[in-house]
């Protein structure tokens, strides 16, 4: 694992970078953690950095997106071949070892990873001048790190479970994989103990992790588990915390009303900011490349909705327009990343990893698996009444009651990778996507880490 712990190392050291509303990181010069975090303020630097890392590519700037969304039925990439084909392979389930994509996500999820590792090893050696916050930076960064193993594990199965802070790497080496249960455990005991420490959300930490995305993500993974009624527990807890709410369809990916009480937790993006790379690439890699809003031009097609999920959403959708939009090529586009104003790789658009409507989708759906359908259909219309449609008319069996979630689901959440996720959960992906080797459902170990360490063995059909 001599790859790993090189990542481990370099995320001892700290790089800054700056953010938006109201989680400000200020630039800072490079500092190494063995000389530094003596007070608050320089370890609120060091918590700042492992916020930073959620903008990185492997992370939610293009790689989990494109890894949470290309693969599933609704998405298909128009250019294959362009940038080494790494998109491509995702859509077409070929995948191989060398993909410098699936390497970005090893290597910045492992980045962050090791930088909240730091966090949570030195901070009950600081001094705060309020406990309170000290408290909220501790959930914070458990938080992180158990988003960054739940994608990690969804994605590639067993991995190396790290949760102490690296001082002398080649400790590390020879690490074998971590049963994914185990990994698992630590993801629950992680947001637990995030919840307990976390704040509710109020107007100063908008920006920042809150009771309630430890809540959010925690139903996520029980239902990913498909511990129904845990999911409920803690997603019910979301809902009477009464903090977030539907907003109007054309309000939630907003630019002028970001971090509003739908958004449960956000990576926010800055476009026009230290020489235009501090905005996603998320416009540039998931859009047509016919598009060229404002005379913009360089967008690569990784990206493109197929047709047949535009002519999904009736005429009385409000989502259709809103959330998706149409060239007159007839080729579909997402309509939640904001067209750049400075340069077509600077997208200010923050990405959205949890927000209120999939609460109530995943509540939903938890209630069905349970049996409660009347609670179910309850939850399941107040997305379609947002969305402008009448009240669920169909059958109340529980086999009817979860395809209208599972269509609401597509509708509602399209290109916030959770498609392939979800059909992942739901033991779906071959039978929907008619993927006959299931070797295929989970990603390869970037093929530099198997080369560097013999105990990380590569995942059968790689």
């Amino acid at each position: 694992m001599k790859k790993l712990a090189y990542i481990l190392t370099a995320a001892m050291t700290l790089f800054m970078a700056s953010c938006e509303d109201e989680l400000v990181q200020n630039p800072n010069t490079t500092k190494v953690a063995d000389n530094f975090y003596s007070n608050e303020a320089e370890l609120e630097e060091a918590i700042n950095a492992v916020y930073a890392t959620l903008q990185f590519t492997g992370v939610y700037n293009t790689g989990m997106p494109a890894v949470g969304e290309l693969p599933g039925e609704d998405a298909y990439d128009e250019t294959p071949a362009n940038d080494g084909g790494v998109y491509g392979m995702l859509d077409d389930f070929n995948v191989i070892p060398q993909s410098s994509l699936i390497a970005n996500v090893w290597e910045d999820s492992y980045k962050g990873i090791q930088r909240s590792n730091i966090v949570l090893n030195r901070i009950q050696e600081i001094e705060y001048d309020d406990p309170a916050t000290k408290s909220a930076r501790t959930g914070e960064m458990l938080f992180i790190r158990a988003l960054l193993y739940f994608n990690l594990v969804r994605t590639f199965g067993d991995v190396p479970l790290i949760i102490e802070e690296v001082t002398n790497p080649q400790e590390y080496f020879g690490q074998s994989r971590t049963p994914k249960g185990e990994v698992y455990g630590q993801i629950i005991s992680d947001l637990e103990e995030a919840s307990d420490l976390l704040p509710v959300r109020n107007e100063s930490n908008k920006g920042r992790v809150v009771k309630t995305a430890a809540q959010a993500l925690l139903g996520k993974v029980h239902l990913t588990l498909q511990d129904y009624t845990a999911a409920k527990s803690s997603l019910l807890d979301v809902v009477s915390a009464t903090v977030h709410d539907l907003v109007a369809v054309d309000e939630v990916f907003s630019l002028a009303n970001e971090l509003n009480e739908e958004l449960i937790f956000v990576v926010q993006y800055a476009s026009g900011v230290n020489s235009n790379n501090e905005g996603s690439d998320a416009y540039r890699m998931f859009n047509p490349t016919g598009r060229q809003d404002g005379g913009l031009a360089g967008t690569k097609g990784h990206g493109v909705l197929k047709p047949d999920f535009y002519a999904l959403y009736t005429d009385n959708d409000t989502r259709k327009g809103s959330y998706v939009g149409v060239l007159p090529s007839g080729l579909a586009y997402t309509n939640k990343i904001a067209v750049p104003t400075t340069v077509v790789d600077d997208s200010g658009s923050d990405w959205v990893v949890l927000r209120y409507a999939d609460v109530l989708l995943m509540l939903a759906e938890a209630e069905n698996e349970l049996g409660n359908a009347t609670e179910a259909i309850g939850y399941l219309d107040m997305i379609r009444e947002r969305a402008g449609l009448e009240e669920y008319p169909g059958a109340t069996d529980q086999q009817s009651i979860f395809e209208e979630i599972d269509l609401q689901r597509r509708l509602e959440l399209v290109w916030e990778g959770q498609r392939w996720f979800d059909l992942l959960r739901q033991g779906r992906a071959q039978s929907v996507l008619g993927i006959t080797d299931a070797n295929k459902l989970l990603l390869p170990l970037p093929a530099s880490q198997i080369a560097a360490d013999p105990a990380l063995q590569q995942n059968p059909g790689y």
